[in-house]
């Protein structure tokens, strides 16, 4: 049985950067915009919130920042990460709320869409990479439709925060749809 069309699906956003003024919030920001009908987008709160991954910390009772944690990745239908590169890599505070999800396996095949916002042609494919291999461990469902790369201009968003660039737009549309798409012909756990 594949989730039912008319049921609201709870999509959740993590941004990889902690910048106030950053590419990816921005593009998660214009996401929320363009979040097809039915599709309750929202951004988790900055990744920072979240202790270093200690196995010592990861018995009861759990810090309660990482139950949150794990509360709303579990609660959401599907993720979407979005996240700068730095030094070749994804940044250390993904990597580290990642890390939290491993002994408890929120992430175990849940749809998950990579969307890498890019201010100019060049794309960050070594954090691409990492991220990639981080989720193929934790045994996501990366839904590849809606993995996608979205060029626009730094300067590229309106005042409410809007994609100017109708082609960007159009392809993070497409995006958002694609995933929406993959969770609702998912079969559900009886």
């Amino acid at each position: 049985m594949s989730v039912n069309a008319s049921l609201t699906l709870h999509f959740l956003a993590l941004c990889g950067s902690l910048r106030r003024v950053s590419s990816n919030l921005s593009l998660l920001r214009a996401a929320l915009l363009l979040a097809p009908p039915g599709v309750d987008l929202r951004i988790a709160e900055p990744l920072d919130r979240l202790p270093h991954f200690n196995p010592d910390l990861d018995e009861p009772p759990y810090p309660e920042a990482i139950t949150r944690w794990r509360e709303e990745i579990a609660a959401a239908d599907a993720v979407i990460i979005c996240s700068p590169e730095y030094a070749f890599s994804l940044p250390g505070v993904l990597k580290n709320g990642l890390d939290w999800l491993v002994p408890s396996g929120e992430l175990y095949e849940k749809p998950v869409a990579v969307i890498t916002a890019a201010p100019n042609q060049r794309t960050p494919s070594q954090a691409q990479r990492h991220l990639l291999e981080t989720l193929s461990a934790q045994q996501v469902r990366l839904v590849e439709e809606a993995s996608v790369t979205v060029i626009f201009p730094r300067d590229g968003f309106d005042a409410r925060g809007a994609l100017t660039d109708p082609e960007a737009a159009t392809h993070l549309r497409r995006a958002l749809e694609a995933l929406a798409s993959a969770v609702r012909s998912t079969p559900r756990a009886p």
